[in-house]
């Protein structure tokens, strides 16, 4: 199963959003409608690859402030295991 890091632009929200989005209980951030910008994308085959490539991404000094984000998104469901005797 292949998964995709991703280091994205962290997006400020303003006060008025804040308030907008809590009394009308949606949420303050949705990827699906507006995403955050990237910065830079990397493929690995397996989680613990995905794992550690995010690790090393976040070391990024923007990271490591708060300015970036790394995020670890599973691309295709999980094969399905044989029953083991």
């Amino acid at each position: 199963m292949a998964f995709l890091i991703v280091r994205t632009d962290v997006r400020t929200i303003d006060l008025d959003e804040i308030s907008s989005a809590w009394h009308g209980n949606r949420r303050f951030r949705d990827e699906r409608t507006s995403p955050e910008a990237r910065r830079q994308t990397v493929c690995a085959e397996d989680r613990e690859a995905a794992l550690r490539l995010a690790r090393a991404i976040a070391a990024v000094g923007a990271v490591r402030s708060g300015r970036q984000r790394v995020k670890v998104v599973r691309l295709g469901e999980p094969e399905p295991r044989s029953p083991q005797r």
